[in-house]
This record gives structure tokens, sequence and C-alpha cells, in this order.
């Protein structure tokens, strides 16, 4: 089944910075994706990096474009 993954622009990203009890998103190579509940992202910071942002290209430089981390994770929608 093919899932409608919902359109969210750059500014509206930086609102999901995990503060106040939203959720936390990022974005890697145009899909986002909800760290939330992720033990890595409890604290709101991962390796010195946060959410709400565009993290492709951290993400591709620590991971080497490992994609088996991000299918793990919930995606929630798209970076247009």
């Amino acid at each position: 089944m093919k899932r409608n993954l919902v359109n969210i622009t750059k500014e509206q990203l930086s609102q999901y910075d995990g503060k106040n009890n939203k959720p936390s998103y990022v974005a890697v190579d145009g899909i986002i994706y909800d760290v939330s509940n992720m033990p890595v992202w409890a604290d709101g910071v991962h390796f010195g990096l946060t959410p709400g942002k565009d993290l492709s290209s951290q993400f591709s430089s620590c991971h080497d474009n490992d994609k088996t981390i991000l299918s793990k994770l919930k995606i929630v929608g798209k970076l247009v």
C-alpha cells in the first residue's frame, strides 16, 4: 500500500524541535522522520545535532549513508 506523505517546508519543520512537548522531526534526503521516541534523541540533542532541521549531509557523513537506521523510524512527510 502506497502512503501519501504530507508536504512540510523547512520553516514548518523547524517547529518540530522537541521543545514544549512537540515531536522531534528530522529530514534526511527529502524525507521527514519522527525521532521523538529514539533514545539517542532523548534529551533533544544527538551528537550536537538538534531536531527540526534537514540533517542530510550530517547523516551521510556520520552513517556512511546507511539507510537501515532510517528504516526503523516513522516517516511523517516529505520536505518541500
